[in-house]
C-alpha cells in the first residue's frame, strides 16, 4: 500500500478508534487526542490532574481499543527499581532465572510517578528512552510498541518527589486533565452506576501500530515549518537573541532541542490524522501547548503575578 493510501486509511481508523473509546470515556476529547498522537508518534505522555478523573480507565480503554497489552504500576515511596523491572531468582535447578516485572508490557500506566523516590523514577526513564532494561548485566529488550503514560499529582501536595527537568523532557506531551462539564458528569454518573459493561473492540495489532509510527516519520516536512518550530522553541529561552522582553521577564529556563524534534513529529501525526500529506505551521501550533508546557520553567515573578505556563505559551504563539 502506498503512503498516500495508508494516510487515507489512517484517517478512517482514527475515527473508529475515537468511537470505540467514547463507549466508555465521556468527553475529554483533547486529552484522548493527545494520548493517541503521542502513541502514534512513538512518544510518552505525562497526565497532570487531581485524583478521581478516570485516568486509569482512560488508558485501559485506549489500550484495549489499540489491541495492546496494558499494565498499571502504582508508584509509592517504598517502591524499589526491582519491583518494576523484575529480578533474578534461583530456580529448582539452582540456575538464575529472570522474572519479568510489570514494566514488560506495551502500555504502562505509571500512576503517581512523583510519589516514588528518584532511584525508581530513573529506572522507568531508562526503559522509556532505550526501550530496554539492564538487570544484573543483562540487557532485556521491551516489546514494541512501547508507551508510558505517567500520572502526576499537583506538586503542591505533600510527600512528592518532583520530576527533575531532564526527566520531564523525556515525555513528549504533558497533558492537563480538567474536571468534566456538568453535562459530561451527569452522563458519567448515569453510565457508571448501571449494570451494563460496553465491549471494546481491538482495532489494531502491534505490527500495524509500529507501521503507522514509521509512516508518520516518513511524512515530508517543508523547511519553513521546521524553521518555525525551531524558532518557536528558541523564543522560550531567556538568553536567546530570539527571546522577547516578555519571556525574559517571566521565564527562568526554556525548552531544549528535544522540544523541536517532538513539535515536528507530533505535527506530522496531527497532519496525517487530518488526511494531509505534509504538516504546516497550523499543525505545529495545534500541538505546541502540550509539548512546551513541561519544558518551560516560569520564575517567581510569573508566580507572583498569577501568570500560567499556558498564558505564556499562547502569548508566544
Amino acid at each position: 500500500m502506498s503512503d498516500v493510501a495508508a494516510i487515507e486509511q489512517l484517517v478512517q481508523k482514527r475515527v473508529e478508534l475515537k468511537k470505540e473509546i467514547s463507549k466508555i470515556i465521556v468527553g475529554q476529547e483533547a486529552v484522548v487526542d493527545q494520548i493517541i498522537l503521542s502513541i502514534f508518534s512513538g512518544g510518552h505522555a505525562l497526565l497532570v490532574g487531581v485524583p478521581g478523573l478516570a485516568k486509569t480507565l482512560m488508558v485501559n480503554t485506549i489500550s484495549q481499543a489499540l489491541g495492546l497489552d496494558f499494565k498499571r504500576i502504582q508508584f509509592t515511596p517504598d517502591l524499589m527499581p526491582s519491583d518494576i523491572l523484575g529480578s533474578e531468582i534461583l530456580d529448582e535447578n539452582r540456575q538464575f532465572k529472570f522474572i519479568k516485572g510489570p514494566l514488560f508490557a506495551n502500555i504502562i500506566l505509571a500512576d503517581e510517578i512523583n510519589r516514588t523516590p528518584p532511584k525508581t523514577q530513573a529506572a522507568l526513564l531508562e526503559a522509556m528512552q532505550e526501550r530496554a532494561v539492564t538487570i544484573a548485566g543483562h540487557n532485556y529488550k521491551l516489546s514494541l510498541p512501547y508507551f508510558v503514560l505517567a500520572t502526576q499529582n499537583p506538586i503542591e501536595q505533600e510527600g512528592t518527589y518532583p520530576l527533575p527537568e531532564a526527566q520531564l523532557d523525556r515525555f513528549m506531551f504533558s497533558i492537563k486533565l480538567d474536571y468534566p462539564t456538568f453535562e459530561e458528569e451527569v452522563q458519567v454518573v448515569k453510565s457508571t452506576t448501571n449494570d451494563s459493561k460496553p465491549f471494546i473492540s481491538s482495532l489494531f495489532t502491534a505490527e500495524e501500530i509500529i507501521e503507522i509510527q514509521h509512516l508518520i516519520r516518513r511524512i515530508p516536512v517543508a523547511d519553513n515549518v521546521i524553521e518555525y518550530a525551531v524558532t518557536l522553541v528558541g523564543k522560550t529561552r531567556p538568553d536567546s537573541p530570539l527571546a522577547t522582553d516578555y519571556i525574559r521577564n517571566y521565564i527562568d529556563w526554556g525548552a531544549g532541542p528535544r522540544a523541536s524534534q517532538n513539535l515536528i513529529l507530533a505535527a506530522k501525526a496531527h497532519a496525517a490524522f487530518k488526511g494531509k500529506f505534509s504538516p504546516d505551521i497550523e499543525d505545529v501550533k495545534a500541538v505546541a501547548e502540550g509539548i512546551l508546557r513541561h519544558r518551560v520553567v516560569k520564575n517567581y515573578k510569573a508566580d507572583a503575578e498569577g501568570i500560567s505556563i499556558e498564558k505564556i505559551i499562547s502569548t508566544l504563539l
